[in-house]
């Protein structure tokens, strides 16, 4: 049964890297969208192409509920998937830890 814990605990540590680096990732985009960047700049290029998916599909569902903020220049949905990140170590990894003890 120890192998079984073993293997939750390796994809519970796996996802919960995987969510801090792509916490990470939004900030930077986050951050580099207050300075012009260059849209030809192969990094900016990656962090459009790996954000902007998850980002335009909460700016959508969102839009449906809060009115947007378009007319103010500010856009909430990197804070609306940094908080479901939050939400996702705080209770799925933890979760899964849990489960891995109780296999050990």
């Amino acid at each position: 049964m120890f192998v079984i814990g073993n293997l939750i605990e390796a994809v519970a540590r796996i996802i919960d890297i995987g969510l801090t680096l792509y916490m990470w990732v939004i900030i930077i985009r986050a951050l580099i969208s207050w300075v012009n960047p260059d849209p030809y700049n192969p990094i900016v290029q990656f962090l459009y192409k790996i954000t902007e998916p998850v980002l335009y599909y909460v700016r959508y569902y969102m839009g449906r509920w809060i009115p947007p903020l378009r007319g103010i220049g500010i856009d909430i949905s990197p804070i609306i998937v940094i908080l479901i990140i939050v939400f996702l170590q705080s209770f799925l990894v933890r979760t899964l830890m849990q489960m891995a003890l109780y296999f050990k």
